[in-house]
């Protein structure tokens, strides 16, 4: 007789109910996260609540806060209210907590008030990696990627912006007046009265707009960089890769491991550019590492010669291409690469072959360069400006130092292609797992504790996938 297999009556009391534990398997990730936040001093890494207060109501032991928004970014649960509805329907939830039901308010709190004790929980779990020697080879790959904030465009005005919208306002106020004007030479009728005061409310309405452009533009220009933000007052808007686009948010810089492709370390910075960020995400990476030379593998975003020089001088090796922003090549005639400094003789060579002999030097934006003379028996192949900027590596530290990075990768060709699969997938990721609006928390210290979050939950899964269960729970156990 076919049948279907019939569940247990809801209402139907037990006398001894199913143990929690036994809903839980051996190896659910769940219980990694529990030994892990079980070996931390909360204390130590600066967690508030860790002694309960003398009065007041009972509150809640910060371990089980930190290990359900730690659970929460493993799983792709970032919000405090959904967080305070899996605590109440989840089962692994319901075993990391012991039945504890926080609200909502509570658990969105401890993520405000514990941003450093939470960056540094991320930092153990890294170092806990390396000890597990997941991160032996001290080479990383370093790249920023634009994070979306809360913050819409619309809520965003920068100098630029502000000028194109008034003058969006100019036109359709002329637009409205030549309307009324029309409309005045024209028979009267009910019909065009209506029209005429529609196009008055509207004339109203522009005015209230540009009354509020101007109050607007009154803050664009008293901030320090001419930009504001309503929603989010520290994030920017930032040109992304898309041509022609961009994106109100933040510049999230990452050193990832290039044999496990693991998140070494990370910022959150306000600056839409990568050119001044290398020396110091690279410092924190070596320091992490506790290595005495580091490998940095880099793209041309970072190609700052004074950035370089500083890696060089803390240990840190960079390999990136050397950027081609001069004209000269699409005109077809030679860049200041094409020339070739004599020391011995202290003359630069033309590519005719001609000697240029140096008779000043000019500072110029930090750096050196020398102006030369010099005839060619051909038609001339380069202007006077590649002339006088030919080798400014001869007198610039910063110049030099791109030098040597364009040699390194000269040497290694494949370091690019290393540099994209290592470091291009992590971003991806999470902003898979962060969804549309990256960030859900505001100003940058509190969207740094949210992608600390992240980190260490892209990092825990890749670990997870590496190494397995067990040997994961028995080092955090260690």
């Amino acid at each position: 007789m076919a049948r279907f297999v019939q569940g247990a009556d809801r209402g139907q009391s037990t006398l001894l109910p199913e143990c929690l534990d036994d809903r839980v398997a051996d190896d659910n990730p769940v219980r990694v996260i529990d030994a892990f936040v079980a070996a931390l001093d909360l204390a130590e890494l600066g967690f508030g609540g860790v002694e309960p207060a003398g009065t007041g109501r009972p509150s809640y032991h910060p371990a089980a806060l930190l290990g359900l928004y730690i659970y929460g970014y493993l799983n792709r649960v970032h919000s405090s209210r959904r967080l305070e509805r899996e605590a109440g329907r989840n089962v692994e939830v319901m075993w990391l907590l012991a039945r504890l039901a926080p609200d909502h308010k509570t658990i969105a709190d401890f993520r405000k008030d514990n941003g450093p004790g939470i960056k540094k929980v991320c930092a153990r779990f890294v170092e806990a990696c390396r000890k597990m020697g997941l991160l032996a080879t001290a080479s990383v790959a370093i790249d920023g990627s634009k994070f979306k904030a809360v913050n819409n465009r619309d809520k965003n005005f920068t100098r630029g912006k502000v000028e194109r919208r008034r003058t969006q306002l100019d036109e359709s106020v002329a637009r409205y007046l030549a309307q009324l004007d029309n409309a005045d030479r024209q028979e009267p009728s009910e019909t065009l009265e209506l029209k005429k005061t529609r196009i008055k409310e509207r004339l109203k309405n522009l005015t209230v707009e540009m009354a509020k452009l101007a109050a607007i533009e009154k803050q664009v220009l008293a901030s320090p960089d001419q930009q504001i933000s309503f929603t989010d007052p520290d994030s920017r808007s930032m040109a992304s890769s898309g041509r022609g686009s961009g994106v109100v948010g933040y510049n999230v810089q990452t050193a990832v491991d290039t044999e496990n492709h693991l998140i070494v370390a990370h910022e959150v910075t306000t600056s839409g550019s990568n050119r001044s960020q290398l020396a110091n995400i690279g410092r924190q990476a070596k320091a992490v590492l506790e290595a005495d030379t580091l490998d940095v593998v880099a793209d041309r975003g970072y190609f700052k010669g004074e950035e370089i020089v500083a890696c060089e001088q803390s240990g840190i090796m960079v390999t990136l291409p050397k950027p081609m922003t001069s004209g000269a090549k699409a005109s077809g005639r030679s860049g200041k690469q094409d020339f070739g400094y004599l020391p011995n003789e202290g003359v630069y060579r033309c590519p005719a072959g001609e000697k240029l002999k140096c008779y000043y030097t000019n500072d110029e934006d930090g750096s050196r360069s020398c102006a030369t003379i010099g005839q060619t028996p051909a038609k001339p192949v380069h202007s006077n400006r590649s002339a006088r900027r030919a080798h400014n590596a001869e007198s610039s530290d910063g110049a030099r130092g791109l030098e040597r990075a364009q040699a390194r990768l000269d040497k290694n060709p494949n370091a690019m292609r290393t540099r994209r699969e290592t470091v291009e997938h992590p971003f991806g990721t999470l902003k898979m797992r962060m969804g549309a609006t990256h960030f859900l928390c505001v100003t940058l210290p509190k969207v740094a504790t949210e992608m600390a979050l992240c980190v260490l939950g892209y990092n825990l899964t890749r670990v997870l996938n590496i190494v397995g269960m067990k040997p994961l729970l028995a080092a955090v156990r260690s």
